[in-house]
């Protein structure tokens, strides 16, 4: 695959627009942040990837070919998607909830194969998930169920994952945990974009940021380059304390 490449797309809802010529590439490797403040258009520029909503204009490429052309079970072999804070409504089980994530590799009514159930092993496993198995999944904690979530969409093995601020509701450890499985599934070969308001996050593990704001694209680049002292004073409204240990860089901030 040559990269997920967004031509110029526009989204405008009721009137009022909502993304605006906004243009990238995801290429196979990489982990990139999607940043911006509340309401700069990141959840919508997922969902507009995903084909959730409607373009304007623009269009959405794989390997040179009109992703929205694809069939739906085939696009879903190749997109995975963890919403933000997704609710459980039905009492499933939590191994039940993750084998959701082998849909598109099975035909109506088919039974979970050994690699499939070899897959939300490992997914559970990789989330640290493998204790809920036998719980049910509208008891779990709202990280639990996070955690969950991402187990569903490691399940599917599809090679680009989206996901909208997969750390929100978690503990520190576990907000590493998820970090570290995103950034290895880049390292593997897959390709990662995720919306993150910690921009610290953003620094340490990141390739490569997109910064929207007002559904406008401002620029995209390494971390450093983005999150300059200009940057994060004008979009932000913060100023930046950056340190490194040698290996990693950290970034904390503090309000103007």
């Amino acid at each position: 695959m040559n990269g997920l490449v967004i031509n110029n797309i526009s989204l405008t809802i009721g009137g009022a627009d909502i993304l605006q010529d906004v243009s990238s590439t995801l290429r196979p490797g990489e982990m990139v942040g999607l940043i911006g403040p509340n309401g700069a258009g990141k959840t919508s520029l997922l969902k507009s990837i995903l084909g959730l909503t409607k373009l304007t204009s623009g269009h959405i490429t794989l390997a040179d070919q009109d992703i929205f052309a694809l069939p739906a079970k085939k696009r879903a072999k190749i997109l995975a998607y963890a919403a933000q804070g997704a609710p459980v409504y039905w009492p499933l089980y939590v191994e039940r909830i993750v084998a959701l994530g082998r849909i598109p590799h099975l035909n109506p009514w088919q039974k979970l194969r050994p690699e499939d159930e070899a897959a939300i092993d490992n997914a559970l496993s990789i989330t640290d998930c493998q204790h809920l198995k036998g719980r049910i999944a509208t008891t779990l904690s709202g990280g639990e169920r996070a955690r969950v979530l991402l187990a569903r969409s490691l399940a599917t093995g599809a090679p680009y994952i989206l996901a909208d601020e997969p750390v929100a509701s978690l503990d520190p450890l576990h907000q590493i945990q998820v970090m570290d499985i995103l950034k290895q599934q880049a390292s593997a070969g897959g390709a990662v974009l995720v919306v993150l308001h910690d921009l610290g996050l953003a620094a340490r593990y990141c390739d490569r940021l997109i910064l929207l704001d007002q559904g406008r694209l401002i620029d995209q680049d390494t971390p450093e380059k983005i999150l300059s002292d200009q940057n994060l004073a004008r979009i932000f409204g913060v100023s930046a304390h950056r340190w490194t240990d040698g290996r990693e860089n950290f970034l904390s901030m503090s309000a103007l």
